[in-house]
């Protein structure tokens, strides 16, 4: 046993500094060691969390469960349990209990967030669960997890792992003899990069008896050669890449026949059971379900879509979607348009279907708009609106049979900025975009960048942008954000990004309750700059607008500069389920980005219909002193901290020295005498 572990057996081992007050969200965990912790609370992990972490590091949890799971599963059981695992580690109901997590290293080097431990303690916990057998009283139910039916599964496929290298083998063999608690501290300090306390500490809250025992096992596995020169990513098997094979083709054809025997039985029966009697069968007065509504057979003609005329827009009460001009070079395209059509009113089991969240994805009504038709990055789009959605279909050019994607997104109420982009494609990280007739120019800016003045996009005749850059989204990095700014002949710029749907957000800045304005002052591009990595956790939302606004600012003790707190709201489409989320920043190197310390979800903090914002943290001095700073937007009269630090201020700013880990619970009293709490 090495002399660090006698330490931390002997219960003295330094403890880790770098721990969250209560009630704070948990920090980012790709921050540096010295970035703030939250300050009101650990609380439990919630659900949305632990699912952002499981897809942003899903190949190196995998990896993880992979090196820790048994070898006597046997390769191809070995590799989709290791993905049953990950998948299988997200919590159920909206939040997981409290797990006490030890302090932890996350993947980028700095200190992980509670989401990522106690995700990767779920799935060290679960894949040390195949060691042990099944038990219901004194009935042994066989060894390991069971795989269950749809996780993970391809129809009419077998996933089987790719060939090994001799390498591999080698590493492989040397972890089939350790214990499944020694493979766990194997992975741990070789993919996770912890310490021997560090894995001691997470061992220890699995309830392992002896992790010293583990470590020692750990110590004794050889890694493959050269393997110390290159990143822990580049060797051993890599579980998420996969050989796909056909399953038994002649079983499936008698299940399929059986299949359609059953399917015929059943309605025949169901047809005996409908007939009706002397009152009103289930569909009451309404017609067949064969028969033809007049309505639904235009919405399926290609003759019938509405094309509004190229110079409508400048006439038209309205500037939105509905003043669009039909554009592109397959407008007379009758068989593309027809299959387009169809697809919308009943896709098949082939098509990709995807809506942004409170979008239905139903037919349409009557005939629709039709906005675009025409190819792209060797695609075939037809860009449709109904009035209330723009509905995307996407086929391979030139009519070839392959994957067909159809994309819903809501546009109801939209304005003319939020009506002037729609993207068309996005593809090896570049994006296409089809532009509103009265944007008359469209350029590229890095909001990580708040001096740069853009660099122009070029379109065609036709409206279609050049490939531009998009967003690093779902990649795990962030060394730029291209955002687009476009410029109409009678008002402003404004700026628009991408969020992961068919319709760019807008980006405002300023107080909610003083009409914000586009995020293009230079204000605006240094609060962007050190927040703009922080936007993937809206992608996918349904997002319409995003407000960022100060709501404090003060110097910090010691003089070590000053400090701003910044709040983000983020609105929908559908007028609902908003997020908000409170950011510190203290002085740091250019490009560090702010701190979260308070999210909420589904409310109207911070939003025009509630302009007020409280957060805090806990920071460290250069000096090494330890403090709690908090601050109330305009309206608070006085902060409170209870539980851990027992304190009260007058005012909107409270900074008091504190102990290493102390945990408060904040709350603000208003100047009408109500109480307001942190971000939650």
């Amino acid at each position: 046993m090495t002399s660090d572990r006698a330490d931390r057996a002997a219960g003295t081992a330094p403890a880790d500094d770098e721990q969250q007050p209560g009630g704070a969200a948990p920090p980012d965990p790709h921050a540096p060691r010295d970035q703030p912790t939250p300050a009101s609370g650990s609380g439990p992990v919630a659900v949305d969390v632990a699912e952002s972490v499981i897809v942003e590091h899903y190949a190196r949890l995998v990896r993880l469960a992979h090196l820790t799971l048994p070898a006597s599963l046997g390769r191809e059981r070995r590799v989709l349990t290791a993905h049953e695992v990950v998948q299988r580690a997200l919590p159920r109901g909206r939040a997981a209990d409290d797990p006490r997590l030890p302090a932890q290293r996350g993947p980028g080097g700095g200190v992980a967030d509670a989401g990522y431990a106690y995700v990767r303690m779920r799935v060290v916990r679960r894949a040390l669960d195949a060691e042990h057998p099944w038990r219901i009283g004194p009935l042994r139910l066989g060894r390991g997890p069971r795989l269950r039916l749809g996780l993970p599964r391809a129809a009419g496929l077998r996933l089987l792992p790719r060939m090994c290298s001799e390498d591999e083998l080698a590493l492989d063999r040397a972890l089939s003899e350790c214990s499944g608690e020694g493979r766990a501290a194997f992975a741990l300090q070789a993919l996770e990069g912890l310490s021997d306390d560090e894995v001691y500490d997470l061992l220890e809250a699995l309830g392992v008896g002896d992790p010293d025992d583990a470590l020692d096992e750990a110590d004794g596995v050889p890694l493959p050669a050269g393997s110390r020169d290159v990143p822990t990513a580049g060797w051993g098997l890599d579980p998420s890449v996969l050989r796909a094979r056909p399953t038994d083709l002649l079983r499936r054809r008698q299940h399929r026949r059986a299949l359609v025997i059953g399917v015929a039985a059943l309605a025949v029966l169901g047809v005996l059971l409908g007939m009706p009697g002397e009152g009103w069968g289930p569909s009451g007065a309404a017609a067949p379900a064969y028969a033809q509504n007049p309505a639904a057979q235009q919405a399926l003609d290609p003759e019938q879509l509405v094309r509004v005329p190229g110079s409508a827009w400048r006439k038209s009460a309205r500037t939105d979607f509905s003043v669009w001009p039909a554009r592109g070079e397959l407008l007379d395209d009758n068989r593309l348009l027809s299959r387009a059509l169809a697809v919308w009113a009943r896709p098949g089991r082939q098509v990709e279907v995807t809506a942004t969240p409170g979008t239905q994805t139903g037919p349409a009504a009557g005939p629709a708009q039709l906005l675009y038709a025409g190819e792209a990055e060797g695609a075939s789009l037809v860009l449709l609106h109904d009035g209330l959605r723009l509905v995307r279909y996407a086929e391979p050019a030139g009519g070839e049979q392959g994957p067909v994607g159809l994309d819903f997104a809501r546009t109801d109420g939209a304005d003319p900025a939020g009506s002037s982009a729609a993207l068309l494609t996005r593809s090896d990280s570049n994006s296409r975009y089809l532009t509103a007739p009265w944007v008359s120019r469209l350029s590229t800016v890095d909001l990580l960048k708040p001096d740069d003045t853009g660099k122009e996009v070029g379109r065609g005749s036709d409206g279609v942008s050049d490939p531009l850059p998009a967003p690093p989204l779902g990649t795990g990095r962030c060394e730029s954000w291209p955002a687009l700014r476009a410029q109409t002949k009678s008002e402003r710029p404004y700026l628009l990004t991408d969020l992961g749907e068919i319709v760019p957000a807008r980006l405002t800045f300023g107080t909610p309750g003083t009409a914000p304005v586009d995020a293009l002052s230079e204000p605006a591009r240094r609060l962007l700059a050190g927040s703009a990595c922080q936007l993937p956790v809206l992608s996918g939302s349904g997002v319409r607008s995003v407000n960022s606004w100060q709501f404090g600012s003060h110097q910090l003790p010691e003089n070590a500069g000053a400090a701003s707190w910044v709040c983000t709201r983020a609105d929908t489409w559908r007028g609902s389920q908003g997020q908000a989320y409170a950011q510190f920043r203290a002085p740091a190197p250019a490009g560090t980005q702010a701190a979260v310390v308070g999210r909420a979800k589904g409310g109207a903090e911070c939003g025009a219909r509630d302009p007020r914002a409280l957060a805090g943290a806990l920071w460290k001095s250069p000096g090494g002193t330890w403090y709690l700073l908090a601050v109330g937007s305009e309206g608070v009269t006085s902060i409170t901290a209870e539980g851990g630090v027992q304190t009260r201020v007058e005012g909107r700013l409270m900074m008091t020295p504190v102990e290493q880990g102390a945990k408060a619970k904040l709350r603000a009293t208003l100047a009408d005498g109500g109480e307001l709490g942190p971000l939650k």
